[in-house]
């Protein structure tokens, strides 16, 4: 059974930072494709950040040089350091992870087949 739990999300003011954690269990994230998607209020959902099993990385516009994905293999958690932040970028986040391997690192929620419960973030 495979399970993400997210983690660090609260209220910050604009300008500050958060890191987001996303536990794994019954899935191992060396190997994987993962991401992080947000949705705001009245929003659609839309990808943040993704990274492949080697390690490449891909981001939304929106975000790029602000917020950065990582991954612990040895904690088996995936991360994303966000800083800078705008009240734009208050939303739920969501951890997403794919059954199977693809090259390429990628923010298509349909690549997606794992999603955690999400975790909120607000930015005032």
């Amino acid at each position: 059974h495979v399970q993400l739990v997210e983690s660090g999300g609260g209220s910050v003011q604009a300008g500050g930072s958060l890191r987001l954690s996303c536990a794994a269990s019954g899935y191992i994230i060396s190997r994987a494709n993962m991401g992080w998607f947000r949705q705001a209020p009245g929003k659609e959902r839309e990808g943040v950040a993704a990274i492949n099993g080697p390690g490449t990385t891909a981001y939304g516009d929106s975000v790029k040089g602000r917020f950065t994905i990582s991954k612990d293999n040895a904690k088996n958690t995936l991360y994303l350091q966000m800083n800078s932040l705008k009240p734009e970028d208050t939303a739920m986040y969501y951890c997403a992870a794919r059954a199977g391997f693809m090259t390429w690192a990628r923010l298509v929620q349909n690549d997606y087949h794992y999603w955690g419960q999400g975790t909120q973030v607000t930015v005032s």
